[in-house]
């Protein structure tokens, strides 16, 4: 049978869904692997990747599921929810790519304050720096309670936002190139999903309307 008949459909779709599960699995075992090494100590953080995990998971299962079975009322849910995710991740992807060096200090001055004091003296510690910008009087105050391991050397510490921004341009395009990459395959499975749905099984009954 040629690549594009009913069987072509079935198996690419499911060989897309094994690897949205594998990857759904995979942010799952992280999230708990960074939790349980206190490599990230923030309960929201930690919600959040299990939370995309187990979402993703369950995209997964569904198409999955509706492939193996030929199941209408599955592929259309799964065609909708994928649809709607590559709208939203694709528009993050570009944001991301977008974002520029002068918009990124504002999220990162606006994301520092909103912190409690003990995220803030966590990533002073893992980032050897204290205080962010040499903005306002507040950075004097960080210092005073940074507890950092530069605080016992004789040269001055780094601001944590000048760090912050040595990482944040590359993190960013990162992962704005990843995003973009799911994205086409989201779209792909969107198009799988629906030209399968529209397909007939030619094991099934040939007067039966699928």
């Amino acid at each position: 049978m040629v690549c594009g008949g009913f069987a072509c459909s079935k198996n690419a779709l499911c060989a897309l869904n094994v690897v949205y599960m594998l990857v759904g699995l995979l942010l799952i075992g992280v999230a708990a692997w960074g939790k349980g090494l206190g490599l990230v100590s923030s309960i929201h953080i930690i919600g959040g990747v299990i939370a995309v995990g187990v979402f993703l998971l369950l995209i997964a299962v569904a198409g999955l599921v509706g492939a193996v079975n030929h199941h209408q009322v599955l592929l259309f849910f799964y065609m909708i929810i994928l649809g709607l995710v590559f709208i939203f991740q694709f528009g993050i992807s570009c944001s991301c790519l977008a974002i520029n060096r002068s918009k990124q200090t504002d999220v990162i001055n606006t994301s520092w304050w909103v912190m409690s004091n003990t995220t803030r003296h966590e990533l002073e510690r893992s980032f050897d720096c204290c205080g962010l910008f040499n903005l306002t009087s507040q950075p004097q105050q960080d210092n005073s309670s940074c507890n950092a391991i530069c605080k016992s050397r004789s040269s001055p510490c780094q601001m944590c936002g000048e760090k912050f921004l040595q990482h944040s341009d590359e993190a960013l395009k990162t992962l704005g190139g990843v995003g973009l990459f799911f994205s086409l395959t989201e779209i792909l499975g969107v198009w799988l999903a629906m030209r399968f749905r529209n397909q007939k099984d030619p094991r099934a009954n040939p007067s039966a309307f699928l």
